[in-house]
Formats: C-alpha cells, sequence, structure tokens
C-alpha cells in the first residue's frame, strides 16, 4: 500500500479508472450489521462507521444514511487513508456531495493506528479492496478496542479482472498479473500483502477470542470453483473501452506504479493491452480501441461481528 502514499502516485485517474461497488454489496453488509443491532445485549447502532484504506472516498460515502431515509445507513462516516493524495481527491468528492458530504470525515493515517477514536465509539468496519496490506495482528486489538459490543466488521475485495466475451484470454491475465517475468509480469512487483487478495482472503481470521465466527460470501460465480462456501453471480462488472476505461484501470495497479519507477522507457500496460486486443481479434486502431469491452471482477466478502461483553 505505500506505493498509493507516494507523492508521484496519480489519485484523480485512480478514482476514474478503478471500478465502483455495486448497492447489492453494501445491501449485505448493511442488513448483516442490522442483525447485529437486534441481538439482545448490542450496544452498537447507525451513529458511526469507519472505512480503512478508503482511498479516495467512493465506497465511505456509501456508508451514509439514505438521503429520503428510506433503510439503513450511518449518521457519520470516518474514513482513514495513508496517502495524502488520496485524502485530498476523498475530500474533494465528499465535497461534491454538498450538505450530504459534511458527515463525512477523512483522517490521514495507517488503519493500525485508530487513536484519534475513543473506546466503543464505532458501529461497523469496512475496508473496500485494502485488508490485504493490513498488520492484523496490530489491527484486531485495535477494532476490538473501537468497536462497541456486537460491533460489525466488513472487508471485501476484488481479484484478477477477466473478460467474460474472452475466456480464451484468461490465461494472459493471469500470466501478466502473477507470472514470475519481472519484464514480462507485474507478479514480482507487487507488495507482499497482494498475495493475500489472490487467495481471496481466506489467509484472514479474527482472534479466537471475542469475536464471533466469521462469513464468507464469493461473488464469483463459475470463477474458482474451488473456493469454499457458496458463490455467487459477479456483481461487480463495468462496460468499458479497451483503449480508454480498460487500460486506464492497468494503468492504476500499484505494481505496475514500481515497475515503471524501474523501467521508465518501458510502457508495460500498453504492451499487455495489445496482447490481449490480439488474443481477442480486436484491431489496434483508434476504432477497435474504442470498442466496448466488459470486465469482470471476481469479489470476496468477510463479515464477522464483535462479541457481547460488559
Amino acid at each position: 500500500m505505500a506505493t498509493f502514499s507516494k507523492q508521484s502516485f496519480n489519485a484523480s485517474l485512480y478514482a476514474a479508472a478503478r471500478p465502483t461497488y455495486p448497492r447489492t454489496l453494501f445491501t449485505t453488509i448493511l442488513a448483516y450489521h442490522e442483525k447485529s443491532v437486534g441481538l439482545p445485549g448490542s450496544k452498537t447502532g447507525w451513529e458511526h462507521a469507519l472505512d480503512l484504506g478508503c482511498g479516495t472516498g467512493q465506497a465511505t460515502a456509501e456508508l451514509l444514511r439514505p438521503v429520503d431515509e428510506q433503510g439503513p445507513g450511518f449518521a457519520r462516516v470516518t474514513g482513514i487513508e495513508p496517502g495524502e493524495k488520496m485524502i485530498g481527491q476523498a475530500k474533494t468528492f465528499a465535497a461534491s456531495l454538498g450538505e450530504r458530504g459534511e458527515a463525512l470525515s477523512f483522517v490521514q493515517g495507517p488503519a493500525e493506528d485508530l487513536a484519534f477514536l475513543t473506546d466503543r465509539s464505532v458501529d461497523l468496519v469496512v475496508s473496500a479492496q485494502a485488508a490485504h496490506w493490513f498488520d492484523w495482528p496490530r489491527l484486531w486489538p485495535e477494532l476490538s478496542r473501537v468497536l462497541r459490543p456486537a460491533g460489525t466488521v466488513a472487508l471485501w475485495i476484488y481479484s484478477d479482472f477477466r473478460l467474460p466475451e474472452y475466456p480464451q484470454l484468461t490465461p494472459i491475465i493471469a500470466e501478466y498479473m502473477q507470472g514470475t517475468d519481472p519484464k514480462m509480469s507485474l507478479g514480482p512487483h507487487w507488495e507482499p500483502g497482494r498475495k493475500i487478495l489472490v487467495n481471496h482472503l481466506l489467509d484472514i481470521a479474527p482472534p479466537s477470542q471475542g469475536w464471533d465466527s466469521l462469513e464468507r460470501v464469493f461473488f464469483t460465480g463459475e470463477y474458482y470453483p474451488t473456493l469454499p462456501g457458496q458463490h455467487l453471480a459477479p456483481i461487480l462488472s463495468k462496460q468499458t473501452t479497451w483503449g480508454g476505461g480498460l487500460l486506464g484501470y492497468i494503468r492504476t495497479f500499484s505494481s505496475l506504479h514500481r515497475y515503471q519507477e524501474a523501467n521508465p522507457e518501458d510502457d508495460l500496460a500498453t504492451r499487455f493491452l495489445r496482447a490481449l486486443m490480439d488474443g481477442a481479434g480486436v484491431p489496434m486502431t483508434d476504432e477497435g480501441l474504442a470498442r466496448q469491452v466488459e470486465v469482470e471482477w471476481p469479489m470476496a466478502l468477510v463479515l464477522v461481528r464483535k462479541g457481547l461483553d460488559e
């Protein structure tokens, strides 16, 4: 996650190119939290949510109470993010929401340091596409401290993208994202936490004491059939263009940023896009680059509840 904190990282490009999360995801999370609110002895409610590694703030805003008060949501939401440029983009996004954005606040810092929060002051903690970067032995005690009894945690990631119209491209994508050749693949250039994402958060489990059993939901469809538990259809997809949206998305990878720092003369992203378009039979012309293509991202969601205590 250190790459996103660098001054050279383009936060506005990141915000524009990354996929946004469908409302179905938040409905699932809020329904889980609503059960926590209804537990006998629960001290949690709908006052304060916390977004760890909030990036540019899109997921943070989705947790707010609906304007029409129809449906659950939180009175205020705090995002924490180590990247200065990301925080700046998040504040700009909040300002664009007008009065609604006033219920959002952002703190620059690591997820593992929540000293700015008092004990038992948070009802729900989420993390979107960031949980694989955290130091969990440090973070779990902080979450235990700041969450109210029966407070909930929701973590989700999306893994390597897929092009459902062109299943023959999956091996090319896998080699580019996870291969071992440092000149042809991003594999050697990811930070260590990427392995947790590739494994769909199966490596993350709560401490044995003080937490209820977690639930895992995989929005993977027919992708990754060996993952345990229920597999639902992918809910994260986007219609975009080959040369605009897809290339823009590829350019947001932290590993590519690190590759380009070491190899400033080599445009690996364009080489990869060319390989994909050749494999799909789409010409590398202006017309071909502007052609629409559907992108899917398999997702993993982890839900866990803090135990009830005194």
